[in-house]
């Protein structure tokens, strides 16, 4: 999927926006109305990321990107685990791992696991 679709769509959407509109609807050609109002886009997005995508795709259709290391990292950060990961995003462990490396390499400090609070420093 093009880079430029997923920054374009996160630069509408926002962070937020454009995970809920990926979890709903990855992988799939979406039609975006003219009128948000007049479809189920509003309870997806929201009803403002709605007419932003609206105003930049009016009648069209876009190809929703599958958006992989993007939702494993927003898992990763609600302390998902990586089995539970690779069964959302229809992977192997090792593929969701995979996915984390490539994160750390492109952006250091991106895909660590996040420290359990109960866990206790020793030194």
């Amino acid at each position: 999927m093009s880079e430029d679709l997923v920054q374009e769509l996160l630069d509408a959407l926002g962070e937020d926006g454009f995970f809920a509109l990926v979890e709903a609807h990855a992988g799939m050609r979406l039609y975006v109305p003219a009128d948000p109002a007049r479809s189920d886009l509003p309870q997806t997005v929201g009803e403002d990321a709605a007419w932003r995508l609206s105003n930049l795709y009016r009648g069209g259709y876009i190809k929703v990107p599958l958006a992989r290391e993007f939702r494993a990292l927003r898992y990763r950060e609600a302390g998902v685990s990586n089995k539970d990961v690779a069964r959302r995003l229809g992977l192997t462990e090792t593929g969701v791992e995979l996915l984390f490396q490539r994160a750390r390499k492109r952006k250091p400090g991106k895909g660590k696991k996040p420290k359990d609070s109960r866990q206790m420093q020793l030194l």
